[in-house]
């Protein structure tokens, strides 16, 4: 049975490889890192999540899912939950926006539970809250059903990406999203600032930036990779989920990863290695 406390997620690679743990954009499911998974599995013992209210996650695991309750720190403690129930007390994080968010948030403020960090189409601040609030309201009284027609060119750099059955798939994980669980991201993307923090990120970090990214253009990449303390920054030409290019993304993470794997990921007690 599902822990009805945690969110969703999917494990796959060797029982005893070192913990990987990656993170999804707004709006996406764990989907969204499949064209990356086969290479990843090789090496790591992979988890991958849905947000709350995205994909097979409800909103239960939300502290309060209220209007302007959910912060990136709470979404960041629930990806912690996930951990200690496999019984990682150490492991590899990579996210895409959001998820990026979530797992820079680790690791500025848990420093000692993120081996090494990878940060795709993201961003220390995400812009003036009001737009994120204004866009919550909207989604709570609509649903996400107005969001379908500007998304596809927000989320990828070229119409023939966008349909196509991965693109497809993407924008359908929108569509079927619970306006609850996408307006509480919402929410916690609207008070994320992460800026005065960045220096304390410790981590072997990798910040990879599109250049066809208008959601988080790359001056947001180079923000981050400026200051996370020996940051490397990897510019590839793809839009705000790295569609477009995903072998590009696969060598830059494939680089980044084994650089890091001497900090690797143990374990707090033997792990259940349940999916959820």
């Amino acid at each position: 049975m599902p822990a009805p406390h945690l969110l969703h997620h999917h494990l796959a690679g060797p029982v005893d490889a070192p913990p990987l743990v990656l993170g999804p954009s707004l709006g996406t499911s764990k989907a969204v890192w499949e064209p990356q998974l086969p290479s990843l599995i090789r090496r790591f013992r992979v988890l991958r999540f849905d947000l709350p209210g995205h994909g097979g996650s409800t909103t239960g695991p939300l502290r309060d899912p209220g209007p302007g309750r959910t912060t990136v720190e709470d979404l960041a403690s629930l990806v912690l939950e996930l951990a200690d129930h496999h019984g990682w007390d150490r492991f590899h994080y990579a996210g895409i926006s959001l998820g990026g968010a979530i797992g820079a948030h680790l690791a500025a403020h848990h420093p000692e539970r993120v081996a090494s960090l990878a940060l795709v189409c993201s961003s220390a601040h995400f812009g003036a809250p009001q737009p994120w609030y204004e866009r919550a309201e909207l989604v709570r009284l609509k649903g996400t059903s107005p969001l379908l027609v500007t998304s596809p060119d927000r989320w990828f750099a070229t119409e023939e990406i966008a349909k196509s059955p991965f693109g497809r798939r993407l924008i359908g994980n929108l569509a079927e999203a619970d306006p609850v669980g996408y307006a509480a991201c919402c929410d916690a993307l609207a008070t994320y600032d992460l800026r005065p923090d960045l220096a304390r990120i410790a981590a072997p970090t990798l910040v990879v930036g599109g250049s066809h990214d208008v959601a988080t253009p790359v001056e947001h990449a180079k923000e981050l990779a400026a200051g996370i303390p020996r940051a490397v920054l990897k510019v590839i030409g793809c839009g705000h989920l790295a569609a477009e290019q995903p072998q590009a993304l696969r060598a830059a993470l494939t680089s980044h990863l084994p650089a890091s794997l001497a900090g690797g990921g143990t374990r707090l007690v033997p792990p259940s290695d349940r999916s959820s």
